[in-house]
């Protein structure tokens, strides 16, 4: 499989694409990017020198992935969410070597227009409602909503709100341990 970059994109030399990666109109790829297999960067994308995305994930238009930021398989990004790298910054300061890095983990959903502060982890398969802004750690399959975030539920990794407490089985045939503050997959 080859690697499908749009005219328009601009992909630096020393940047890394895998196979089957495409790269749509007006799109950044840094220098040091770092970029799996069977990726979608959507239009006006950009990506720093010190990013590491994972296989089959999809970057939806007007995003940018900024230094520090590592999004693990199968993480979904949507249009127009916000990475950030540094946690006060100021135009008159250069803050370079106080980026904090945000971790991803697999399969997770960020949505539309939501905000992920730096520094924290989204737990896998996490879901981040659009509009959300994320300012501290993430559970694995939790539902989070709001500004600050809060979370709202659980959720299964095929997408569906899980609901109930103790063993919760989705329609997809997955089965979670519900308790308080945490949901696993049994």
């Amino acid at each position: 499989m080859t690697v499908t970059i749009h005219p328009t994109a601009i992909v630096d030399p020393g940047a890394q694409i895998g196979a089957g990666s495409r790269v749509w109109h007006w799109v950044h790829v840094s220098p040091g990017a770092q970029i799996g297999d069977g990726c979608s960067l959507g239009q006006n994308v950009y990506v720093g020198n010190d990013v590491v995305i994972g296989n089959n994930v999809k970057i939806q238009n007007n995003v940018s992935v900024y230094d520090a930021v590592r999004l693990e398989d199968d993480v979904f990004c949507g249009p127009s969410m916000v990475f950030t790298n540094v946690y006060n910054p100021r135009s008159a300061i250069t803050r370079k070597n106080e980026y904090r890095q945000t971790l991803v983990r697999r399969g997770a959903t960020l949505g539309a227009n939501c905000t992920i502060v730096c520094g924290t982890t989204i737990g896998e398969h996490a879901f981040v409602g659009a509009g959300t802004v994320v300012n501290r750690d993430v559970p694995a399959y939790a539902l989070m909503l709001g500004v600050p975030a809060k979370r709202r539920g659980w959720m299964c990794s095929c997408g569906v709100q899980l609901k109930g407490m103790g063993n919760v089985l989705c329609n997809c045939g997955s089965t979670y341990r519900i308790e308080e503050s945490t949901c696993t997959l049994l």
